[in-house]
């Protein structure tokens, strides 16, 4: 059999009957196991043999199992850590799952019960390595012009980006900052039919109204004081190809009407010139602001609002496509590895956890910006959840801490975070928790989570 094909086990126990115990049970093909009786060794054996799993003695002399769990996890965060123990408490199995442990068992380990568990994390092992090669597949087949997804409401975006591309002179596309607005209008000008690929960028919350005219369309030689020279403006630049002009909700009233003129002629004077220059170009405006209700109150010129809107594209906010997060987590990690030359294959289940949890304001841009954060930090193969910043794990670790609930809705949540401690498992959260499968889905139910206490 292949070395890549063998599932490396490594059990740390000070008694050597239970370590011959625990080979004996694991003797099968394709599991290579090795045990360890020291405790001191037992790291850095760990990080020259990477196992997949590894099975701990809770209390040992020199360090303890829960201090070599720390240690291991840090190190490599996707691995798999089962705490064994003969004096089981709940408070420890619970800081065990806390500190990254996958299970915890008692003394004497039940072989059937200890075959069964490693061959559910061989499975999910195999799985994690199956969902991140699929998710590299659905990346690719879900990308349209540098923008990734498979949610319903974003391929209707692609599809009416692939109809009006080609006819189109002015578009605004709308949506919340962060969203991807300027990756639209990079679609837009792509996919048209000019010879001319030049697509010119400006911000308009940049752009202070003395120097409007002359940024939009340049001026003449001594047409003011410090005009030196002659220079082309925006729309000449840019003739025969594509102005995006961002945050377009932002100009000043004096410079939408000038504005509004160019894009009804296609013509316009430089500064200090009265001749006309004619330019063929196609606008694209984006903001984040509701440019209707803006016109509707006498903030934002209706002649302007309805001419851009022509062809209006609107983006949904990244907690409406949740379903994207996981293509969007491996398309960033993947292209952040390479840039920063480091191997990182994946995102470990506690680090994703604490990503769906998030509401994400910032959108797509701040995901990006939290997974090139977590890839730099990262020292392992997998981010785990001490690679993202401070705000997203203090969220979690608040989860316990809010000051107000009952006790019966504290109780409700210890449970509900146990089961997904331990991956929807009910009935191994049940056995961490000390009640039977009907005590726990009654905890659930009286709560009012009835979705939850009936879901396999």
């Amino acid at each position: 059999m292949e070395e890549t094909n063998i599932v490396k086990v490594l059990a740390v126990d000070d008694d050597p009957q239970t370590l011959e115990y625990i080979s004996a049970a694991l003797d099968q093909p394709g599991v290579k196991i090795t045990s360890l009786a020291d405790s001191k060794a037992a790291f850095q054996l760990f990080v020259t043999l990477r196992p997949q799993l590894v099975l701990l003695d809770l209390m040992m002399p020199n360090i303890g199992g829960m201090q070599l769990l720390e240690q291991m996890v840090a190190a490599d965060p996707a691995v798999e850590v089962i705490l064994v123990t003969s004096d089981y408490s709940t408070e420890s199995a619970v800081e065990a799952i806390q500190k990254g442990a996958c299970d915890y068992l008692t003394k004497p380990v039940d072989v059937k019960k200890l075959r069964r568990r490693i061959g559910e994390l061989l499975m999910e092992s195999s799985r994690r390595r199956k969902f991140w090669h699929l998710d590299h597949e659905l990346a690719e087949v879900s990308e349209f012009e540098g923008m990734i997804s498979r949610s319903p409401a974003m391929w209707e975006v692609f599809a009416k980006i692939r109809r009006v591309a080609p006819h189109f002179s002015t578009a605004l596309v709308t949506g919340p900052t962060g969203s991807g607005k300027e990756l639209v209008a990079r679609a837009l000008h792509n996919l048209n039919s000019r010879e001319s690929r030049k697509f010119v960028v400006s911000n308009c919350a940049a752009i202070t109204e003395p120097l409007f005219e002359s940024e939009m369309f340049g001026h003449v030689r001594g047409a003011f004081t410090g005009a030196m020279q002659d220079k082309v403006g925006l729309f000449d630049y840019a003739n025969g190809g594509t102005l995006f002009l961002d945050e377009i909700g932002e100009l000043i009233p004096a410079a939408q009407a000038k504005l509004l003129r160019v894009l009804q002629n296609q013509e316009f004077q430089r500064v200090g010139s009265p001749a006309i220059r004619k330019v063929d170009v196609r606008v694209i405006a984006a903001t984040n602001r509701d440019l209707r209700t803006l016109a509707a109150e006498g903030k934002f010129r209706a002649d302007l609002y309805h001419r851009l809107s022509m062809v209006e594209i609107n983006l949904p906010e990244l907690a409406e496509r949740m379903e994207d997060l996981p293509l969007l987590e491996h398309h960033f990690i993947e292209r952040f590895s390479a840039q920063h030359k480091k191997r990182v294959r994946g995102i470990t289940r506690r680090a994703r956890t604490l990503l769906a949890r998030y509401p994400w304001p910032g959108n797509v841009r701040e995901l990006e910006n939290v997974l090139w954060s977590a890839s730099l930090m990262s020292e392992a193969d997998y981010i785990d959840a001490g690679d993202l910043p401070p705000h997203l794990r203090k969220r979690a670790q608040g989860a316990f801490g809010e000051i107000g609930l009952s006790l019966e809705e504290m109780e409700s949540r210890y449970v509900r975070e146990t089961i997904e401690r331990v991956g929807g498992n009910k009935a191994r959260a049940a056995e961490i928790l000390k009640i039977s499968r009907t005590t726990l889905y009654k905890l659930l139910s009286d709560t009012g989570n009835e979705e939850t206490a009936t879901a396999s």
